[in-house]
């Protein structure tokens, strides 16, 4: 989008493009989301940013209205494959926060110097200042929805010390941390969480929203004492265990989205409202972001229905359920596993490997076994030499893994089924244009291919109802 087409965005109004891109007021000082309600600035004022980073980097304060840091993030990050993608997945899921610089720098297999460079260029702030941008965001989740003292939210959040915390949320909300304590949305139920009650949240998404396909997706999957699906289709909630950097968490997300109708013109968008229970805070950014590459959440589904319904084949499914998604996992070596062994076995290994949970929650027990457990106990076949590769890191799975590279090194593995590898290239590194083998499906649906064998196979199970 050139900067003229991206004005007339903000001019209409259009959440569409929210996470895409912001703007900022230079009379103001404030920079905002596309669709924000204030009345629209002179052209000749406004500046476009890529990431809110950029804009705090350029001096610009968070608008209290419409929050632009509480919109789906850019679809790019999920979708690209080059080392910009890549670090964007990887500060989303907080390596910056807990790895620093060179971690992430390590991890794309660059020097810090080109990490920094390469993200500058194209993004307007480096590393250190997106994750700041983000630990932000997080503070202000929490501030807004638990009663955790300010200095534990500062230390939760990712921040070095009190006082860096503090002058972040100055620069970035023009408030002190009581301050945005104290404007905490009332119909949230802020500052009513507990360690009982965990940490609710929306997570948002643009667009239309299918959520009964992701969660018959779920419930059809959903392994005894690792997750769940119950309730009545329409209003049903999945649970499940989550293995996170710092600690272990459980997570109840509803398919309902507490939200005006998804998809209309005044509310182009919606939220899955979710529940976390961590036992460390500082795993929330981690969580969210796994939660939304789980349900899909930064897809761009205005690209994805116009692409695929422009195809005479896949026009009535797309006009039957637009802005059907393409699921992924919240944990891509779990689910490299599952994939191979399927639903029941991937039960007896929990059930036998599993961590078990310090306090259960319900039906939900354990954790999935980590793969150097299951290396060691079963060491043999193809399951064996999975888990030993994914345990000594001859297969990444990470967000900021090579998706190339983890296919070659996964195909060569002894016994591995292609099919499988191409399940995992979907779900577990998040390629949107995946064609299975043995599957009909054309090159005329590139670059979104993933999302249309997803519409082929919602239609076969209605069919086959």
């Amino acid at each position: 989008m050139d900067e003229d087409t991206r004005f007339e965005a903000v001019r209409s109004r259009d959440a569409r493009f929210d996470g895409e891109f912001f703007f900022a007021v230079e009379t103001t000082g404030i920079y905002c989301r596309p669709s924000c309600p204030a009345v629209t600035p002179k052209r000749r004022n406004v500046r476009f940013f890529a990431t809110a980073a950029a804009a705090q980097g350029s001096g610009f304060r968070a608008c209290r209205r419409c929050r632009p840091d509480a919109v789906p993030g850019s679809a790019d990050w999920n979708v690209r494959a080059d080392v910009v993608g890549r670090a964007m997945r990887l500060i989303g899921d907080g390596v910056v926060d807990r790895e620093g610089v060179a971690g992430l720098a390590e991890r794309l297999g660059y020097s810090t110097r080109q990490v920094q460079r390469q993200l500058t260029a194209e993004l307007g702030a480096g590393p250190v200042a997106l994750a700041r941008a983000q630990r932000a965001h997080t503070a202000r989740v929490l501030l807004h929805t638990t009663e955790l003292p300010v200095t534990e939210i500062a230390f939760a959040a990712g921040f070095a010390s009190v006082r860096q915390f503090n002058d972040t949320i100055r620069a970035v909300y023009a408030s002190t941390p009581t301050e945005v304590r104290a404007a905490a949305p009332r119909e949230r139920g802020a500052r009513r969480a507990t360690p009982g009650t965990g940490i609710p949240l929306r997570l948002a998404y643009r667009g239309p929203y299918r959520s009964a396909a992701a969660f018959d997706l779920l419930a059809r999957e959903a392994v005894s004492g690792l997750e769940e699906v119950g309730g009545e289709p329409g209003r049903r909630t999945y649970r499940r265990t989550l293995r996170l950097p710092y600690g272990t968490g459980t997570v109840a997300v509803e398919e309902r989205t507490g939200a005006p109708s998804a998809g209309s013109a005044a509310h182009p968008g919606g939220w899955l409202d979710a529940r976390l229970r961590l036992t460390d805070p500082r795993d929330l950014t981690t969580a969210v972001q796994r939660l939304r590459r789980l349900f899909d959440l930064d897809a761009d589904p205005y690209a994805v229905d116009e692409r695929l319904g422009g195809d005479e084949r896949l026009a009535p499914l797309v006009a039957a359920r637009p802005g059907l998604r393409s699921p992924g996992t919240v944990d891509p070596a779990e689910f490299a596993v599952r994939a191979l062994v399927g639903r029941a076995e991937a039960e007896r290994l929990v059930l036998r490997y599993g961590k078990a949970l310090d306090a259960p929650s319900g039906s939900l027990t354990h954790l999935f076994p980590e793969p150097a457990v299951l290396a060691e106990a079963e060491p043999h076949g193809t399951l064996g030499a999975l888990a030993a590769a994914l345990a000594d890191g001859t297969v990444r799975l990470d967000p900021g893994a090579d998706r190339d590279d983890a296919e070659a090194a996964l195909l060569a593995l002894p016994g591995m089924d292609p099919a499988v590898v191409a399940a995992v290239r979907v779900r577990a590194l998040g390629d949107p244009d995946v064609a299975p083998p043995g599957e009909d499906v054309p090159d005329g649906w590139r670059p979104w291919r993933s999302y249309a064998v997803q519409h082929l196979r919602v239609q076969k199970e209605l069919e086959s109802a």
